[in-house]
């Protein structure tokens, strides 16, 4: 195996110091045309890539922001990593994208390599309800930005959206087309998403004069479609089915949907179904699926110029105030939903 070339190769190709490579590479206006011209034709032949991890060791700073999120298999998340990607590509940073698969251990072992890569902050959707990875984490004082959950105090920034805001509208939206039962998919009771879109339903029933016990929740070990047929042939199982199912995501609701077509049930005649998060699938499932739409590329967007600017305040001397930004969702109504009762 041939050895790697250097920044001394370089040098001693283009007959210069080894700083002079280095002006080239770094602040390539110091040097003569001539020159640097002469060195980057010894970079070109040579085949020399500077060594990042090198550079970073030396300034102290990497050009790499981590994002870790509860499950790449999601569309919702695939936004988020857009958004992040797009405001540090402006920032002249990358992104390293790792998924925990709803996982504490997991992310346990990702938030370690991060630590261990020194990246320049981390944007981070918790799978571990104890928070004691962040808490480890918070050791190696490296900036963190919450996506997707409201951080707890002011320790941290974050990124969200109104959970509890969108369980209601869901529900909302359900009483008001007549439907008195409702089940309720809800995926890891652990996942404050979870909990607080139960909260807004509850809520849209208590304003409707309806009690806790019109709805009926299905937990669900997973945010998954695979989980969702699961739910949804619980579901069919029951004695008193529910005329209407709100969904804690949209993979979910297309499970669920799945689950119904399979038993020959109807949507939404059958069984009105809305979803959480409005992902690009929702629109072209086989019955369009109403949805809470999160703005998911713009909290993306967000958390990353959240996390930028916390770094650079590290290094500009300038104070940083934590905050926590929390977005408004939306109901899309689709076909999904559509039969009054």
């Amino acid at each position: 195996m041939s050895q790697s070339v250097g920044i001394k190769d370089v040098a001693r190709a283009a007959g210069v110091s080894v700083g002079t490579v280095s002006n080239v590479i770094n602040r390539p206006d110091t040097v003569a045309t001539e020159t640097r011209a002469r060195v980057l034709s010894a970079i070109d032949r040579l085949g020399y890539v500077r060594s990042e991890s090198a550079r970073q060791l030396r300034a102290g700073r990497s050009r790499i922001m981590g994002l870790l999120v509860l499950d790449m298999g999601n569309p919702f998340f695939v936004d988020v990593a857009r958004g992040a990607e797009r405001a540090a590509r402006d920032a002249g940073l990358g992104v390293m994208v790792c998924n925990s698969a709803q996982s504490a251990g997991e992310e346990a072992e990702y938030l370690s390599l991060f630590a261990e890569q020194r990246v320049r902050g981390v944007l981070l959707t918790p799978a571990d309800a104890t928070g004691r990875n962040i808490e480890a984490f918070r050791r190696h004082n490296i900036p963190f930005v919450l996506v997707d959950r409201v951080a707890e105090g002011t320790t941290e920034c974050s990124v969200s959206v109104d959970d509890v805001a969108g369980g209601a509208l869901a529900v909302r939206h359900l009483v008001d087309a007549g439907h008195r039962t409702i089940a309720y998919v809800s995926g890891p009771p652990g996942l404050n998403q979870v909990r607080d879109r139960r909260t807004g339903a509850l809520n849209a029933l208590a304003e409707a004069g309806l009690g806790p016990d019109c709805l009926r929740e299905l937990p669900t070990e997973r945010l998954d479609v695979a989980a969702g047929r699961d739910a949804g042939a619980r579901l069919l199982g029951l004695a008193d089915r529910p005329t209407a199912v709100f969904c804690a995501n949209d993979l979910l609701a297309l499970g669920v949907l799945q689950a119904m077509y399979a038993a020959g049930i109807t949507v939404p005649d059958d069984l009105a179904i809305v979803g959480y998060d409005d992902i690009e699938f929702a629109a072209a499932a086989a019955v369009p699926l109403t949805s809470v739409r999160q703005p998911a590329v713009t909290m993306g967007a967000l958390a990353a110029e959240l996390l930028l600017e916390e770094t650079e305040a590290e290094t500009a001397t300038k104070r940083h105030e934590h905050r926590r930004v929390v977005l408004q969702p939306e109901l899309v109504v689709r076909r999904s939903s559509l039969s009054a009762r």
